[in-house]
């Protein structure tokens, strides 16, 4: 892992799809962005913003989120989510991460990420399907 460099943004976008409503998802009834969609759309943001400083083989897993959907949005609209590093202890990462429609901000988040060497973190997660 290269040094981490404290305000580093990143941006992740896209239009929401009926796939990420409330609806689809079972979070609820409404056809409306669902928070685990802005959620996920969070993470990328945060995911995308720590790839830079990762050496081939690491990757980033996400071990906290605490987030707060402000807003609904309506499916067809397009939502961005900023993620800023705030701190940097050894391999864990934090985040401060903020998301917005055209009309206004819609959630903010406070986001841990971890990094990790890819292949072992798989390896022994799958370590638990042998005790099956």
């Amino acid at each position: 892992m290269k040094e981490i460099v404290l305000n580093t943004k990143m941006k992740s976008q896209r239009k929401v799809e009926a796939f990420m409503s409330a609806a689809c998802v079972e979070s609820g009834t409404a056809r409306v962005l669902s928070t685990p969609s802005l959620i996920a759309l969070m993470e990328n943001a945060a995911l995308k913003c720590l790839d830079k400083f990762l050496d081939d083989g690491e990757t980033s897993v996400g071990t906290h989120i605490s987030a707060e959907h402000i807003s609904a949005t309506p499916i067809g609209m397009d939502i961005y989510a900023i993620a800023t590093i705030v701190n940097s202890t050894g391999r864990q990462v934090e985040f401060e991460i903020s998301a917005y429609d055209k009309c206004g901000e819609i959630g903010k988040a406070t986001h841990t990420r971890v990094v990790v060497k890819a292949q072992r973190f798989e390896d022994k997660a799958n370590e638990k399907l042998k005790e099956m």
